[in-house]
């Protein structure tokens, strides 16, 4: 089920109603079954994986905590395992099973393992990454192990982060699932508000400017390099909002029902001004799990600044390869690591040249970051890593051409507006907190706020723009 449609709305309308109508201890079921009917929209044998690793990880905790020694780590490393097989094979298989291929026929061997045609699994990496952080909290000892089954399989299932994050901790989530959740007028209209948001970046901007993305980066060789840079330009707000989107509706939602999840976004384009800025901007959740688990793990930055160099760029690269089985992932991942790499190293340089720079200096880093997030968006978003370096080439070399303005042209000022938008509410958000409009106190202010929102989300919204991006991942 996906949140821009008209069943999640009915679906949201009725669970919420009902968890407010139901006794305190009821909730916790209806949220599961109801986590279980959204859950198996998508395809309902799936469910059964999701099972699978649910009863693996219940148990590895209470086992962990029970243990001593040696056998605590053996049942922490069963349970990455499960985790991470299900995740690979379903996910890295086939990517893995082709370089077999391709290095065998080097050899002029044929490779004996099949191809399978496997379905990935909607938002697998995401409660993967979620289950894996309960059973390493437990080990470490920050989490004591959930005994109620139906607890801890809603902790891993709850259906507005099910798919798409926020990867939650245990810490942060699971406690709230025993709180009893009164109804409170002003939180559930702040719950809306968000959601509201939500939508606007979904439907408006992601949906609407993904017409354009499309339409060049699918037909890459019949269009001009200015295309293409549009294109890219265009992408970046696609993917932002898109995936932010579906954060604020979830966050949203959460909050409607008196749960609270982490912040995954905070306006990262044009308001970061480092690379190391941006990624604490920029999917936070999946961020600091990368740094608590796998970075501090290799030694962080205690063992020198070329090993924590290193580590970074290792981290990045895997981070790369989470979000999806191909090449460019990787190398959108390396880019990434690397550019972090450089400021780091360059970092006494650059202070002087800000100060030098004064006052304009955060415009100069702003405008350099965004730009280097264009840059490795175009492997995000290219096809394969041919497609991305002849998008690159075309881009710098001005490939000659028409401007393609889209079909109908109309399209194409569309997109301009809502992204214009987008910069300058995120701009207000950034720099005027004080400034409100959508929870302003004038009930004029505010609710005229709520029409012009929704009037645009009728008339220039994309109603039929399909999942979220990062449902893939």
């Amino acid at each position: 089920m996906v949140f821009n449609s008209l069943i999640f709305v009915a679906f949201f309308i009725i669970v919420t109603s009902l968890f407010f109508i139901l006794p305190h201890k009821y909730r916790w079921g209806l949220l599961l079954a109801a986590s279980c009917y959204f859950y198996m929209y998508f395809l309902p044998v799936y469910i059964l994986i999701l099972g699978f690793t649910i009863v693996v990880d219940y148990f590895a905790g209470i086992y962990i905590a029970q243990s001593e020694g040696k056998k605590r780590k053996l049942f922490l490393v069963l349970s990455l395992i499960a985790n991470i097989g299900v995740l690979a094979f379903f996910k890295y298989y086939n990517f893995l099973n082709h370089n077999i291929t391709l290095v065998l026929g080097e050899f002029s061997y044929q490779n004996p393992i099949p191809h399978l045609d496997i379905l990935l699994p909607v938002g697998l990496s995401f409660h993967t990454f979620q289950a894996m952080s309960y059973t390493i909290e437990v080990y470490r000892g920050h989490q004591k192990p959930e005994k109620h089954f139906g607890i801890y399989a809603l902790y891993v299932m709850f259906y507005p982060q099910l798919v798409a994050g926020p990867i939650e901790r245990p810490q942060n989530i699971l406690h709230q699932f025993y709180e009893e959740k009164q109804f409170n007028y002003d939180r559930v209209v702040q719950g809306l508000r968000i959601m509201l948001w939500g939508f606007v970046k979904k439907l408006i901007v992601a949906d609407r400017v993904g017409i354009y993305v499309d339409a060049v980066y699918n037909n890459a060789h019949y269009h001009s390099g200015i295309s293409m840079m549009m294109a890219t330009f265009f992408f970046a707000f696609q993917v932002y909002c898109d995936f932010s989107g579906y954060s604020d509706i979830a966050i949203g939602a959460a909050k409607v029902m008196g749960y609270d999840l982490m912040t995954n976004f905070r306006r990262p384009l044009f308001n970061s001004k480092s690379i190391q800025e941006l990624w604490q901007r920029w999917h936070i959740s999946l961020t600091t799990w990368f740094r608590d688990y796998l970075y501090f793990s290799l030694g962080g930055s205690r063992k020198g600044v070329i090993v924590s160099l290193l580590n970074l760029v290792i981290v990045f690269a895997v981070s790369g390869l989470w979000h999806g089985a191909n090449y460019t992932f990787i190398i959108w991942g390396l880019l990434n690591g690397l550019y972090i790499a450089i400021e780091r190293l360059l970092n006494p340089a650059l202070r002087k040249l800000h100060k030098l720079l004064g006052v304009t200096s955060n415009f100069f880093r702003k405008i350099s970051v965004f730009f280097i997030v264009l840059v490795t968006a175009i492997f995000f978003r290219a096809a394969n890593v041919d497609d991305a370096f002849y998008i690159v080439k075309s881009i710098f070399t001005i490939k000659p051409g028409g401007f393609y303005k889209g079909e109908p042209p109309t399209a194409f000022n569309y997109s301009l507006f809502a992204v214009a938008l987008l910069i300058i509410v995120e701009h207000i958000q950034e720099n005027y907190p004080d400034f409100r409009v959508i929870n302003n106190n004038n009930v004029v202010i505010r609710y005229t706020a709520y029409v012009l929102l929704m009037t645009l989300l009728l008339s220039i919204g994309v109603f039929n723009g399909g999942q979220f991006i990062y449902f893939q991942f």
